[in-house]
């Protein structure tokens, strides 16, 4: 009579959690936990392998991936575009006072044009290109950016605008800190108060938050959206330019303000900027546009 040794039990290798999903089929579980971001949703646009016929997602939502490098993308284009803005400003206020009505135009067309390339830019795709807090903030709220990131991200403007303006005057020497260039920081016409000040910079963010919640809306916007953010930023710098300063980016003035010592309104340009993307986004959730915030 033979003996047949009885079978092994099978211990069940590890493997990832299984859970339900919300339509009854079971998932594995994220090697990062339940709450971390596992690729693009539903309304992501297409990833950098886009194929003919597809359309390029352009939108300035960071994709999925570390924030570590995202961040230090985001610090790297604020420090370019503060530094590009100084050595306009730098060359654009030189002695001849015939030019000084096309100045602000010729400002608003070369960061407009900064922007939207920085933007499609390699950097700009990886941490989606905001280079302004008050534009991050308005993500958030539009539910287009998670909430935990939009404090890295504004150090890592803030902290890049500074860079960008300190290597400019490394760069061009003592005269960029010297009137009239300042280091590139803006200042309102006399005649316009603090107020006036904050409700120009506040309405100018509402306004591109709008703008923002109608292109993201669709896969066509999102194709435009860094071209139509040049644009914008482009006429505010040349129409409220010699008003209200026309700066409509709290990046935009921290570093020129705080190194140059003009720090008296630096408030204003902090304050109106974030007070108008929160209520363009309010705006835009009344009018059904806005997704739920993460």
């Amino acid at each position: 009579m033979t003996l047949t040794p009885a079978p092994e039990p099978v211990v069940p290798r590890p493997g990832p959690e299984i859970r339900p999903t919300a339509t009854g089929h079971r998932a594995p579980e994220s090697a990062h936990g339940p709450d971390a971001d596992t690729g693009p949703g539903p309304d992501a646009g297409p990833g950098p392998d886009t194929g003919p016929g597809r359309d390029l997602d352009l939108a300035p939502d960071a994709g999925p991936g570390p924030l570590l490098p995202r961040a230090v993308c985001e610090a790297a284009l604020t420090a370019l575009l503060l530094f590009l803005v100084v050595t306009a400003v730098r060359w654009l206020v030189g002695p001849d006072p015939g030019a000084a009505a096309a100045r602000p135009a010729v400002l608003g067309a070369v960061v407009g044009t900064l922007l939207a390339l920085f933007m499609v830019s390699p950097p700009g795709r990886c941490s989606g290109g905001h280079l302004n807090p008050a534009v991050t903030l308005a993500l958030w709220r539009l539910g287009s950016f998670p909430g935990r990131e939009v404090v890295p991200y504004a150090v890592a403007q803030l902290t890049g605008s500074v860079f960008g303006v300190w290597c400019a005057g490394l760069v061009w020497g003592p005269v960029t800190g010297r009137p009239p260039v300042r280091h590139a920081s803006v200042r309102a016409d006399p005649a316009w108060g603090d107020a006036a000040v904050l409700a120009a910079e506040a309405g100018v963010l509402a306004g591109s938050t709008l703008m923002l919640a109608v292109l993201l809306a669709s896969p066509g916007g999102r194709r435009v959206l860094p071209y139509a953010v040049g644009l914008t930023t482009a006429l505010v710098i040349g129409v409220l330019g010699p008003l209200s300063g026309g700066s409509a980016n709290p990046a935009r003035q921290f570093g020129p303000a705080l190194l140059a010592g003009d720090t008296g309104r630096l408030w204003v340009y902090v304050l109106g900027p974030a007070v108008g993307a929160v209520l363009g986004a309010w705006l835009a959730g009344r009018t059904g546009l806005r997704r739920p915030a993460r």
